[in-house]
């Protein structure tokens, strides 16, 4: 014991040099850990100073010794310096916690407030400086350095105002002055934007402060979604608008609540704009959905006789040729074969939830959509589900014309439809002469089963109620 108290002031450097190693090379995986060790060595070291007749409150009485007064002093003044770190970091937890990343910005602020109170402490206390003087004289200097850095004040001070009101955070998608991207850092100068090109933006903060800011990924299950078509003035714009309403409904990403809609935006002198949107719950998917949409909108129009050209109507030899034309299996055969398969194509009309091919059916022929949209729904524990959504130039009955199997999937459609169809023998025949047609049949099977498979899997788990709520439902 008379050793230890000998050598107080030693084992408080002992503490210090812990403490560094300790919270620069010490594996703690939570930040609490790490904050609690630390706290533990601040209280261990006040107790070894202060034992040693150390105050922090005082300066050192050592006149005999001139190298342990220097010491003492320099343990005393490193004594405000430690706290002003442990509370730094305590508040830094506590914002952690309550405000999430978002809080580091304030937490430096505060820190720099903390460690600013700590050193007039120590020079007040330890080294028995006027403080006033010294207070007034930091006065003066910081209305110097305030004038030189208003602009990078500015910044800061925007910062702290962003963090508190937290209009975005980090990993959020925001839109900042017209500048697109992901919040990646928010320091004390700047917001750090990562863009949809893989460049990073860097937005001071005080421009963020001011400028119109829009948050994409708030609120987090509702997301808009749109696109602009721009049509020849002369088409009606009913027209116009009943293809885009097909096209909205063709998509089954999009909510029904709220529900999209296709509204004419502009008339121009020579052409007019549309535009058709709607909400997503994933936000990722938004890119994809957009391009859906600009797909079915392209195949509706197309259906409607509709050109987005400024030369107006389409003009077509005849619709079920120019039909085939867009579809993909027939791609690979030459113009006078697909003659002769319109020849051999005849349209039907379906009303609005009228069943085109029942579940299990064999039908004696290949369906495809030239208008409308249809649904695709298969059992699924005695209950239809719905798999997927069809629009112009798809078609149905493969199973048929392959191997004489019956549909998998009850097809309905969900709005006014023409769908053509074309007789199995034409369509075996033409399968015969091309195999490039079995083959892409073949795929467009196997793509079906496989999304149908994908489908089932994502459908929710409905949740069994039990105990006391099921005991009250049933009496």
């Amino acid at each position: 014991m008379t050793f230890l108290y000998a050598h107080l002031l030693s084992f408080s450097v002992l503490v210090l040099v812990i403490d560094a190693l300790l919270w620069q090379l010490a594996p703690f995986p939570h930040r609490v850990t790490r904050v609690g060790m630390r706290l533990a060595l601040f209280l261990l070291y006040s107790v070894l100073i202060i034992n040693a007749g150390v105050s922090p409150l005082q300066a050192p009485l050592l006149a005999d010794d001139r190298v342990s007064q220097f010491g003492a002093t320099a343990l005393a003044i490193v004594w405000w310096l430690y706290a002003a770190r442990v509370l730094t970091e305590l508040i830094g937890l506590l914002l952690m916690r309550r405000i999430g990343h978002s809080g580091r910005l304030l937490q430096d602020v505060i820190g720099a407030l903390v460690f600013l109170v700590a050193i007039v402490a120590a020079a007040g206390y330890v080294m028995e400086l006027p403080v006033k003087g010294l207070l007034a004289t930091s006065g003066v200097v910081a209305i110097v350095v305030g004038l030189a850095l208003q602009s990078t004040l500015s910044d800061v001070f925007s910062g702290i105002v962003l963090n508190t009101t937290k209009p975005y955070q980090v990993d959020d998608l925001v839109s900042i002055d017209g500048v697109e991207g992901k919040v990646v850092d928010i320091d004390w100068r700047s917001t750090h934007l990562l863009t949809s090109a893989g460049t990073l933006a860097v937005v001071p903060n005080s421009v963020a402060a001011k400028a119109k800011l829009i948050n994409l990924s708030r609120p987090t299950n509702l997301h808009g979604v749109s696109i602009s078509i721009k049509v020849a003035n002369h088409i009606r714009p009913r027209r116009v608008l009943d293809a885009l309403d097909r096209t909205l409904q063709g998509s089954s990403a999009l909510l029904l609540k709220p529900a999209p809609k296709a509204v004419l935006k502009e008339a121009g002198e020579t052409s007019s704009e549309y535009v058709a949107s709607g909400f997503i719950s994933d936000l990722n998917k938004k890119s994809e959905v957009r391009n859906q949409l600009f797909d079915l909108a392209h195949r509706h129009l197309e259906a409607a006789n509709i050109s987005r050209q400024l030369d107006g109507v389409i003009e077509p030899s005849s619709r079920a040729r120019a039909l085939l034309d867009e579809v993909k299996i027939f791609r690979s055969l030459s113009a006078e074969e697909r003659d002769h398969l319109a020849q051999n194509m005849h349209p039907h009309q379906y009303s609005a939830g009228e069943v085109v091919l029942s579940c299990e059916e064999v039908p004696e022929c290949l369906f495809v959509i030239a208008t409308g949209v249809v649904s695709v729904t298969v059992l699924d524990d005695d209950h239809q589900t719905e798999v997927g959504r069809m629009g112009p130039s798809e078609v149905m009955g493969e199973q048929s014309i392959l191997a004489d199997a019956p549909s998998l999937g009850t097809f309905t459609a969900m709005t006014s439809s023409i769908i053509y169809q074309l007789d199995k023998a034409v369509a075996r025949e033409c399968m015969a002469k091309r195999s490039e047609v079995g083959q892409a049949l073949n795929k467009l099977q196997a793509v079906r089963l496989q999304n149908s498979r994908l489908a089932l899997m994502a459908k929710p788990v409905a949740i069994k109620k039990g105990g006391f709520l099921s005991w009250l439902q049933k009496r």
